[in-house]
């Protein structure tokens, strides 16, 4: 079954590949990269699900994996437990085929028991003045030999 939640993407086709973070949450997709945003819906049955990706760019960069900055990708995949892999190809180019797998990310819980240490200045411990390892120097001036 393909939970909703957070994914991590990877995806690819031969004119290149990429990574991304997706969310899914109730039929719907949204997500991005560093270039590109994510958008569309998707159905579930079992372990099999279809979907329909839009893909618009948002930051100038290197072409899509697809070559237009605007595409839309009709996909089909299976989910086996944290683990989704899916195929398609995207209207705009239908000879290239689309490839992704994605990786469910679960929240880490927090320790029931974790405690912060809180830790208290104490200002008469700290150094009074500089000694040569404080000491600015030029950063062009060779180095000084260590004091015995």
């Amino acid at each position: 079954m393909l939970r909703d939640g957070k994914y991590a993407a990877w995806f690819r086709t031969q004119r290149g590949q990429g990574t991304g973070l997706v969310d899914l949450v109730e039929g719907r997709i949204s997500g991005r990269d560093s270039f590109f945003t994510y958008g569309g819906s998707y159905q579930v049955d079992q372990q099999r699900f279809t979907g329909v990706l839009t893909v618009k760019r948002h930051t100038d960069g290197p072409a899509s994996v697809f070559g237009p900055d605007e595409f839309e990708v009709k996909l089909s995949g299976v989910c086996s437990g944290v683990v989704a892999t899916c195929s398609g190809t995207a209207r705009e180019a239908p000879d290239i085929k689309f490839e992704a797998t994605l990786i469910y990310s679960q929240e880490e819980v927090p320790a029931a028991d974790a405690r912060c240490a809180v830790v208290k200045l104490n200002a008469d411990k700290l150094p009074k003045g500089l000694d040569s390892r404080s000491r600015p120097h030029h950063p062009l001036a060779p180095p000084r030999a260590p004091v015995s």
